[in-house]
């Protein structure tokens, strides 16, 4: 089949998506392993969009959400090609807005039923003390819509009015938007891959992220660590938290309606209980260090050619010619 992939230049891009060329790259040469007729645009300007429905593939990867234009609105790619008939990977923008804002994605999966840790945002003087704050410390502050622990760090883990209020200043002026706060969880962190397939079988692999210790003993999985793969990925040993993992994990995903595959962040407490954090609907592909094929390479030792298959399963499966109603009928007659 034609396959087309679509990126942009990511570098200025805070959002979710395969990563940098050199991922994408490793995505599209497995691709080509397989067989298929592959090819690799790098979009800037919706010509470019335009030229892809004229080659009219049978499936386009979506490597990122959007493509960014100077002085115009953002070209969310599943609306476009979906708007022009084109077959593609990955969620709707209804569902793909959960993975862009995570607020909307806590409060969505909070009203029904589903447990995350509770929250507030916040802006520079909207607080002028402790005692106004909705959730007492400790709080971690993190942007509502930023992805690879962009603007985490030590520093996010605040105890005291002072380091709050100078992390949510920090925060605004690098990103220009609400911050958001969250209760301190205090367990330890996962992370769940899922891959839907056109049986609807689920393909589920979680796996613990552990990241190095830092100051006053926190592990904190930020922007340094994931930069730095200095994070340890390991299997879920104990059968009961990998349980409650799971469960959480396949919740979220059903209950925001993704299609295809995505990636479900949990972290517990100290008691065990878990709470959803995100959901990245159009995970980091780079080989050999990202989480999504990471996690399907621990828990079920798959590849990096057997993971991609599976993801372009149930595109490719939309893309097989039906045949109309009346050619079946037609047909059945004449045997």
């Amino acid at each position: 089949m034609k396959i087309e992939i679509v990126t942009t230049q990511n570098e200025s891009l805070n959002e979710t998506g395969f990563g940098s060329l050199k991922a994408c790259n490793s995505v599209l040469d497995s691709i080509e392993r397989t067989g298929h007729d592959v090819k690799l645009n790098i979009c800037k300007f919706k010509r470019d969009l335009d030229g892809i429905v004229r080659n009219n593939p049978d499936l386009v990867v979506l490597a990122v959400k959007y493509i960014s234009l100077q002085n115009e609105n953002n070209i969310w790619l599943s609306d476009y090609f979906f708007q022009h008939g084109i077959n593609f990977t990955g969620s709707s923008r209804e569902v793909l807005r959960f993975d862009s804002n995570k607020i909307s994605a806590k409060l969505y999966l909070a009203n029904k039923g589903i447990k995350t840790a509770r929250y507030f945002t916040a802006i520079p003087e909207q607080y002028q003390c402790a005692s106004e704050l909705p959730i007492k410390f400790p709080l971690f502050l993190k942007p509502i819509d930023a992805a690879n622990g962009n603007g985490i760090d030590d520093f996010s883990f605040v105890t005291i009015f002072s380091e709050f209020k100078s992390k949510v200043l920090s925060l605004h002026r690098r990103f220009n938007m609400p911050i958001l706060v969250e209760e301190y969880l205090d367990g330890r962190e996962f992370t769940v891959s899922i891959i839907n397939t056109p049986n609807n079988e689920l393909t589920i692999s979680p796996i613990e992220i552990v990241p190095p210790e830092s100051k006053n003993g926190l592990r904190i999985l930020g922007q340094k660590v994931k930069s730095d793969d200095s994070e340890k990925l390991k299997s879920i040993e104990n059968n009961e938290i990998k349980n409650k993992v799971i469960k959480l994990a396949v919740n979220s995903f059903l209950t925001l309606g993704v299609r295809d595959f995505g990636r479900i962040d949990v972290r517990a407490n100290k008691a065990g209980d878990c709470f959803f954090i995100e959901a990245n609907l159009v995970p980091g592909m780079t080989y050999g260090s990202s989480y999504f094929p990471k996690s399907c390479e621990i828990e079920h030792a798959l590849t990096y050619d057997e993971v991609i298959q599976l993801m372009l399963e149930n595109g490719l499966f939309r893309a097989k010619p039906k045949i109309p109603p009346n050619k079946l009928i037609q047909r059945d007659f004449q045997s």
